[in-house]
C-alpha cells in the first residue's frame, strides 16, 4: 500500500479542473493510455498570455490524477513564462510529497505543461520531438531520461524508472538507460552477459515447467502487474509455452513485442534456448 499524503488523497478523491476546454489556446497529450498513465492538458489564455483556465483528462493511478489536479490548480493565474519554470518537484511539494516510485506522475505533469507551451509558441518540444525513443513500452525518449537524471542526480536504473517509467515494462531498455547514466556520470558500468541456456543440462519436463513458472512469477509478472497487466501460464507442450495476456496487456498495441521480446526472450535465457511462446485467449 502506497503511503499517500492527505493532500494526494484529497486531489485523487476530489480532483479539480477535470474536463475539456472548447478551442483551447494550448494543449498537449503525453503518456500512453494503452500501457500506463496518460494525460491531456488544455489551457485558456488571455491577451497577456496569462492562464485563465486549465483542465485535464487523465488515465492512470491515484498519483497521476492527483498530480494533474494539483498542476492545474498551481498554474491558473500564472503567465506562460512563469508556468514554464514549474518543475515536477514543485508539483510533488504542492501535494506534500509522492512515493518515490510514483514521482514519474509529477514528471508527466511537468512534461505536459512544457509540451503545451512549446506547441503554443510553435517551438520544438525537445523532450519528445528531438529525442530518440529508448523505452518503447512507455514511449520515453533519451532526452527525458537525461533530464530526470540531471535534475534529480539519479544514479541507478531503478531510480530512472521511478521518475520516468522508462525500464518499468519489459526491461529491454535497461542497458540503454545504464549507458545514459554512465555517460552523464562519466563512468562505465560493465554489463554482465546473460547466462546462456545452451550451457545448461537438459531439463526433465517437470523441472522445465517448474522453471518456467518461476521465471514468469519472478521476472515477468511483477513488471506487467505494475501497469495493470498480467500473464497466465496456460500450458506447456515440449518447448512450446502457451500463455494468455490479461488486463491492460490483453489489448495493448505492443502485446506481440511483450510476448516475443520479453516473455519468450526471458524463458530462452533462463530455461532453454529452444522455447517458443504462443498466445492463447
Amino acid at each position: 500500500m502506497w503511503d499517500y499524503s492527505d493532500r494526494v488523497k484529497d486531489h485523487f478523491l476530489h480532483p479539480r479542473n477535470v474536463g475539456e476546454i472548447e478551442h483551447p489556446d494550448a494543449e498537449a497529450e503525453v503518456g500512453n493510455i494503452t500501457c500506463g498513465d496518460a494525460l491531456k492538458l488544455m489551457l485558456k489564455l488571455d491577451d497577456q498570455e496569462r492562464i485563465v483556465d486549465a483542465k485535464f483528462q487523465t488515465f492512470g493511478c491515484a498519483s497521476a490524477i492527483a498530480s494533474s489536479s494539483a498542476l492545474t490548480e498551481m498554474i491558473k493565474g500564472m503567465t506562460l513564462e512563469e508556468a514554464s519554470k514549474l518543475t515536477n518537484d514543485d508539483i510533488a511539494d504542492f501535494l506534500e510529497g509522492l512515493p518515490e516510485a510514483k514521482m514519474h506522475c509529477s514528471v508527466m505533469g511537468m512534461e505536459a505543461l512544457q509540451k503545451a507551451i512549446a506547441d503554443y509558441r510553435g517551438e520544438t518540444f525537445e523532450l519528445e520531438d528531438s529525442g530518440r525513443i529508448v523505452c518503447r513500452c512507455f514511449g520515453v525518449t533519451d532526452k527525458l531520461i537525461e533530464k530526470v537524471i540531471r535534475d534529480h542526480n539519479l544514479r541507478t536504473v531503478e531510480e530512472v524508472t521511478h521518475y520516468s517509467k522508462a525500464g518499468g515494462g519489459c526491461r529491454g531498455c535497461h542497458e540503454d538507460i545504464q549507458a545514459i547514466l554512465d555517460r552523464i556520470s562519466g563512468t562505465q558500468t560493465p554489463v554482465a552477459a546473460a547466462p546462456s541456456a545452451k550451457t545448461r543440462s537438459p531439463l526433465s519436463n517437470l523441472k522445465k515447467i517448474s522453471r518456467i513458472q518461476e521465471v514468469i512469477e519472478r521476472e515477468i509478472r511483477p513488471a506487467l502487474r505494475s501497469d495493470g497487466g498480467d500473464i497466465e501460464l496456460v500450458d506447456v507442450d515440449r518447448d512450446t509455452v502457451y500463455v494468455a495476456l490479461r488486463g491492460n496487456c490483453s489489448n495493448c498495441r505492443v502485446s506481440q513485442f511483450t510476448l516475443k521480446g520479453v516473455v519468450e526472450q526471458k524463458l530462452r535465457e533462463q530455461v532453454a534456448d529452444t522455447i517458443t511462446v504462443e498466445q492463447v485467449t
